[in-house]
Formats: C-alpha cells, structure tokens, sequence
C-alpha cells in the first residue's frame, strides 16, 4: 500500500481522487448491445449470452423444476444463515415505513402524501467472480415490504445453464415473483425495454462491472430508472494507537478482495500502527484464495498519516467513502462528525462484513464519492411519494387572491383565470 504522511491541505483533492478511465469505447460498445436488444429482443439477448457467458439458452427464465432443485443443493447451515440476515434485513426495512400526516397549511386549503410502491422493479445480481446471493435479499427484501407488485430478477447463468442455487434459494425467501438467466449489459437492456421473455420494469437495482453501470446510466436517461450510479466498491478506515491491527487489515483486505478496481483506504495518526497492519496485511492476504484480485487491489490503496482525529473527519467528508470504519477509541465522537458516507460501522467489533449480509442494514451504497449527494438503498428507494391537495371555499378566499397575483406576475393568464373563476362562485 502506498503511504503518505501528512498531505498538506491543497494536496489531498488529488490524493483523495477515484482513478479515471477512458469510457469513449465503453459507452460505444454499451450503447451498440442495448441497441440490439431493444430491435430484437429474446433473439439478441440469446445471442449475448452465446458470446459473453459462453451458453446457448432454450428458455431465458428459471422454471420451478429449477427452483425445487436449488433447495436441494443448498445445505441447511446457508439456508439458516439466509434465513438469519433475512430477518434482520425485513425488521430494520420495516421500520422506516412512511406515516402520511394530514396538514392543514391555512384555513381550507389541506395537503399530505401518500406513498406508493413502484408496481413493477428490476434486480441485477452478478455472478461473475462471486454469486452475489446476499444482495438479492438486500434488494428483494424491501421491494416486497414497499409492496412491490412485481419483483424481476436478472443473474448471469454458469456454463451449464444453470443459476447458483444459492441466488435462487434466496429469491425464494425475499420474495422474488421471475427469475431470467441474463447477464451483463444485455439484462439491463431486457429489463429497460422488455421483450417477449422479460417484462419491461419501471426501476433497476442492482451492483454490476464498469458495463453494467453504464448501461444502467445510459437507459436511465430516457426509459427506466436506477437506484444510483455507482463505480468500484471502496472502504475507508480510521485508526488510531488502540486499534487492533489485525482486525485493520482484515477491514482492507475483506474490500480488496472485491475486484482489482476495489478501493482501499486507511487513515491514522498513529505512526506506529501503519507497519504493524501492513505486516498483518501480508500474513492474511497469503492465506486468501482470492489473493492476486485482492493484491492488485492494495497496489494501488493508501495510507494516510495525519496529526489527530480533526483531520481524519475532515480527509473523511471529502472522500465520502461507500463503507467508513471507525476504530478508534473515540468512535462514538467522531460518528457525530461524519457528514459524507454510504454506512458507517463503528467500533473494534463491527466489520463491513456484517454490513454486507446479516446486520440488517442495506449494503447497495453510493461509490465514487456519491455519497455526498445519495443514499443507500433503503425502503424508499422503491416508493414514490404522490402529493395530495384539498380546497374548501374557505381555502380558495385564503389563498387565491395570492395565486392570482403570482399568475399574472408571471404572465400565465390561463392559471390565474382558473382561480379567479373560483373565487367568483365562493364570493
């Protein structure tokens, strides 16, 4: 991991930066697949499964002959665990239901909202280098508490055809209602514009690559939306002279095991600590079957050294990491300081691997530095909220002669008139 000690002020802007690439070529590729699954529908996306997962398809979706065996596959002691994080998910979820209040905002005139769930919602689950089982209770989950009408789900199928069991199994206890074998950007193309297998949904969820993610920012332009853009996953861990070095670099290594994209970050003011979680980084990254993923990763991480728990709060707000751990002994202080962050774990004992599946919490998070102006994925995020208004005749002698002036300050006559001819029958 590469250090640098107490960067100055003007210097952590470029410190603090996401590595950029070239997306000419990717968005070209991007937009040519969706393209092709808008024209031809079923017909393309078989074609891309050919090419890209390397199967040929009969049938795109997952038949309940394919659900009973998944149950079969899958040993109790996952299925428990499933089960466990489920509960969880649901119980922390279920608590931030809406409650509409009526108000009424002057004599006659009463206002409130409503929420309504999205009917019909998209889930991406990736299967590349790890079958993202947990994500699917982490989507499904609060879809189906929103009351969701219809729940979509996407995953790339192995080579033989088939799901990992486990996603399956999963969808089963979220409550997924279809389950389509697509993968990459051809199943967020399926789910944006629908065809004969897959039907058109009105929001995409769902982590993916760099070709997924912008293929969800590209049909979000005009024809579906999307929970967030997002980039690589990332972690940002603050320590100090009491934390435990080992339980440190587990924290970097559990995110740098990811991808080689993941992003890696470790702010102290201890001098002493940073040898000691490098040499626990080498002892535990050795034993990790994903080591070489997880060593490109660290190659190109950080730790920063800087004077005192000010200033890590400060470096903190301005990178707005996806995941921040706060180790240090006063992490209750300094949780009170953050501004700018996906989730937040804190203490010696909380890892973002409770986070990322049994927690309850919702590990589908702004990355990029987007969560300065986004939130996770939470109950909301498969809600709208419709406003409602009511006017008695005493409500339209309250405001209109108000809306009235507005209207014609405005210049917009037709809008006034539309008051005035009320106010003339409430006189």
């Amino acid at each position: 991991m590469n250090i640098y000690r107490y960067p100055k002020e003007e210097e952590l802007g470029a410190l603090l930066k996401r590595p950029t690439r070239d997306a000419a070529d990717l968005n070209a590729t991007v937009a040519g697949v969706l393209d092709e699954v808008r024209r031809r529908g079923d017909e393309a996306v078989r074609e891309y499964e050919q090419r890209f997962d390397h199967v040929s398809l009969d049938s795109l979706a997952v038949s309940d002959e394919e659900m009973a065996e998944a149950e079969t596959l899958v040993d109790d002691a996952l299925k428990e665990a499933l089960q466990l994080a489920h509960r969880n998910i649901e119980k922390f979820h279920a608590a931030q239901r809406f409650e509409s209040h009526k108000v009424e905002v002057t004599e006659g005139v009463t206002c409130w909202q409503q929420a309504v769930p999205i009917e019909r919602v998209g889930l991406y689950i990736p299967g590349g280098t790890a079958p993202l089982f947990s994500t699917v209770l982490m989507l499904a989950t609060p879809a189906r508490i929103a009351g969701c009408d219809e729940i979509v789900l996407c995953t790339p199928p192995r080579r033989d055809g088939s799901v990992h069991p486990a996603i399956l199994v999963a969808a089963r206890i979220a409550g997924v209602n279809r389950i389509f074998k697509i993968g990459g950007v051809q199943a967020i193309g399926a789910m944006a514009y629908g065809t004969e297998s897959v039907p058109k949904v009105y929001k995409i969820f769902g982590p993916g690559n760099q070709f997924v993610m912008c293929a969800k920012q590209q049909v979000s332009l005009s024809d579906v939306a999307i929970d967030m853009p997002a980039g690589p996953s990332e972690v940002e861990v603050l320590a100090d002279e009491t934390s435990n070095p080992a339980y440190v670099a587990a924290d970097l290594l559990s995110q740098a095991e990811h991808g080689v994209d993941s992003q890696v970050l470790l702010v102290t003011d201890s001098e002493s600590l940073i040898g000691k979680v490098e040499e626990q980084v080498d002892l535990q990254l050795a034993r990790l079957p994903r080591h070489e993923i997880a060593a490109a990763s660290l190659s190109s991480s950080k730790i920063i050294l800087v004077k005192d728990s000010e200033e890590m709060m400060r470096i903190t707000n301005l990178y707005a990491p996806e995941h921040l751990i706060i180790e240090t002994k006063n992490y209750m202080e300094l949780a009170q300081s953050v501004r700018n962050a996906g989730s937040v774990f804190l203490g010696s004992l909380t890892p973002e691997s409770a986070g990322d599946y049994a927690s309850g919490t919702n590990h589908t998070l702004p990355t990029n530095g987007y969560a300065r102006a986004y939130s996770g994925v939470n109950l909301d995020s498969f809600i709208r909220k419709i406003t409602f208004q009511h006017i008695t005749p005493a409500g339209i002698r309250s405001i209109g002669p108000a809306v009235e002036q507005m209207a014609a300050g405005e210049q917009l006559d037709a809008h006034k008139n539309a008051m005035t001819l009320r106010l003339r029958e409430t006189e």
